[in-house]
């Protein structure tokens, strides 16, 4: 089918800091354009489009879902808000691309997944580093053979929340390092391994609040493939995934927020080789996934199937860190 033309209209719900990175790379697509922002507050709305240059604002979430010339809906709202207005969105005759997790619930994806069937409306969670040439070569590199047999993954992602009142830190809100940042290292294993965990272990730190300030998970994948993270908002900034094979390792310093010019590298025997992957907006890659399955009937890179067995994993990885048992991520 040839690849349309047609030009999609965006929404952002809510004037999120997240949206300051999306908003270059829906401007930087030939097929959308960013048309509209919405929020409680019609000043802060007025004040968001007037600095982003946003044509229309409306003064409230459901004013800018009942606007007949939006397309898509991008849903950055806290995590437990996620499903309850990708849901409306798609009611209301929209395509949403909807913040990492996409949800904090098994159920609540399932009703999501229904609300997409019923309407024909797509769904897609915004993990934008899957779609970043960096990460399709990691994968490429593992299938090519050249480290052999994976073995072992490792990875991390870290920083220091210091911002007052952090809807991150509160429990109703889906609040927790491992919903924030530890849902990536989880995601890039079940990608590289190609498969879903058998069995899942791990501990947290809890705040005041009581969400996970720390937490530091293991997962045992089919074929003897073993996975060590961890997620924190008090430990010192850092991220990477490393890859330990029976003939060689691949290190990713900057997997989850690579920049245009990073580097992979590849250790055999002694040699370390140096390999600078293809360069690209972070976040084009969602914005240009999302169109492909709207304008041209693609299927997503990562589907509804995907989020829901990576935040089945997550459950399964808090409910072992609350009962000091390792958890079969497919029994939650």
């Amino acid at each position: 089918m040839p690849k349309s033309k047609h030009l999609l209209r965006w929404g952002l719900l809510s004037t999120a800091r997240i949206n300051r990175a999306l908003i270059p790379a829906i401007r930087l697509s030939k097929r959308s354009t960013l048309l509209a922002v919405g929020s409680r507050d019609q000043a802060k709305a007025r004040e968001f489009a007037q600095k982003w240059d946003i044509p229309r604002i409306h003064a409230s979430y459901e004013e800018l879902l009942a606007d007949k010339d939006i397309d898509v809906i991008y849903n950055p709202l806290p995590n437990s808000l996620h499903a309850e207005w990708s849901i409306r969105a798609v009611k209301a005759g929209k395509h949403v691309l909807c913040e990492k997790p996409l949800a904090t619930s098994l159920s609540d994806v399932d009703a999501m997944q229904a609300a997409s069937l019923e309407t024909g409306k797509i769904i897609a969670e915004a993990f934008m580093y899957r779609h970043h040439p960096q990460t399709i070569q990691v994968k490429e590199m593992i299938a090519a053979g050249m480290i052999d047999k994976v073995q072992l993954l490792r990875g991390a992602f870290a920083y220091q929340a210091t911002r007052p009142a952090d809807v991150r830190m509160e429990p109703s809100l889906g609040g927790g390092s491992i919903w924030d940042v530890g849902c990536y290292p989880i995601s890039y294993f079940r990608y590289l391994a190609g498969a879903e965990p058998e069995e899942v272990f791990g501990w947290q730190s809890l705040g005041p609040t009581g969400i996970d300030l720390q937490f530091t998970g293991q997962l045992r994948f089919p074929g003897e493939i073993y996975a060590h993270f961890h997620s924190s908002f008090v430990s010192q900034p850092n991220q990477f995934i490393e890859i330990v094979g029976s003939q060689g390792i691949i290190t990713v310093p900057q997997p989850f927020i690579p920049k245009q010019r990073e580097k992979l590298l590849l250790r055999q025997g002694d040699l370390t080789q140096v390999i600078h992957p293809k360069g690209a907006d972070l976040y084009l890659g969602e914005v240009v996934d999302i169109e492909d399955s709207i304008l041209n009937g693609l299927p997503s890179r990562i589907s509804l199937a995907d989020s829901k067995n990576n935040i089945a994993t997550i459950l399964a990885l808090l409910e072992s860190a609350r009962t000091g048992k390792p958890v079969n991520p497919a029994l939650m």
